[in-house]
């Protein structure tokens, strides 16, 4: 039975208790006064229990209903100001942003970078930044938003296109000077290769579009870390494969050189991910325009 109780019975005995009569509480519900007494009625009938006595001149809480009225006051007011809080949280730029993020130029960098504007134009925001770079689950794992490259594959979420991401392979002219450059993607197989986890090359040529090649490389050095990369690439240690704007003060003082530039690398997609989420609250709306009017700006 008491599962079965009407709270919008429970908000009209609380406004009847509070207000002293049926009356007044029925033109503050903006309904008939024979409505909140119909109400009243059913919620004693339900839980078995007087709340009220009533007479013609007067409306007295019995005990039972002093001490419901107390309780569920209290509840009331809590429950309307979760509601509150809650339409807030959809209204106003504040509160907490968890993010996932790749690491390396992108996130330590750029993304950092956007981070701290957005917090010093927003100062109620807090964010919650992490770099870990295994695969993650917005839901279980608790974030709002994650930068990835590469496609979607997840059809659940939404995907914001920020960027395309050139690739670019490189060595130094030290490595070319002792080692040669190779002229065609296959002759990598002769060479000092230095990975991330993607070991497996893909070419396409700029002559002839229909013409692509894909090159399995040893690596020398294997490390998802693209600083460390570039380090060993810019003193002769190895070709490497990355994001051009990893290294794109490197490539214009020519202490890297782009080799096999007659074979194209298809770009990476690197996007901001999210939940499907109808109300979605204004601070994470916010912050990913914000995210995306920087990427477009900035021009990378």
């Amino acid at each position: 039975m008491i599962n079965n109780v009407n709270l919008a019975d429970i908000r009209s005995f609380v406004l009847i208790a509070k207000l002293g009569n049926f009356t007044k509480a029925a033109e503050a519900l903006s309904v008939s006064r024979s409505h909140v007494s119909r109400q009243t009625s059913s919620l004693e009938k339900q839980m078995g229990v007087t709340l009220l006595t009533r007479t013609t001149r007067s409306l007295k809480l019995t005990q039972a209903g002093e001490r419901f009225y107390q309780e569920c006051e209290q509840a009331i007011n809590r429950i309307d100001q979760a509601l509150i809080t809650a339409v807030d949280d959809t209204e106003e730029v504040r509160g907490l942003i968890r993010i996932n993020c790749v690491g390396g130029y992108i996130g330590e960098s750029i993304i950092s970078q956007y981070v701290a504007d957005f917090m010093l134009e927003y100062p109620q925001i807090q964010i919650h930044l992490d770099f870990s770079s295994n695969r993650i689950d917005l839901i279980q794992d608790d974030f709002d938003i994650a930068f990835r490259m590469g496609p979607l594959e997840d059809s659940g979420f939404i995907a914001k296109k920020l960027m395309d991401i050139k690739i670019i392979t490189l060595a130094s002219p030290n490595y070319i000077k002792q080692y040669g450059s190779p002229e065609h993607p296959k002759e990598l197989s002769e060479h000092r290769c230095l990975t991330g986890s993607v070991k497996r090359w893909s070419f396409q040529s700029v002559e002839d579009q229909n013409e692509k090649l894909d090159v399995t490389v040893e690596g020398h050095l294997v490390t998802k870390n693209g600083h460390a990369l570039i380090i060993n690439a810019l003193i002769g240690n190895g070709i490497i494969r990355v994001p051009r704007m990893y290294c794109s003060d490197a490539i214009r003082d020519e202490k890297l050189v782009e080799i096999l530039p007659q074979w194209h690398i298809p770009s990476v997609l690197f996007s901001a991910v999210y939940h499907r989420d109808k109300y979605q609250p204004k601070r994470l709306r916010t912050f990913i325009d914000f995210i995306k009017q920087r990427f477009e700006a900035d021009l990378y």
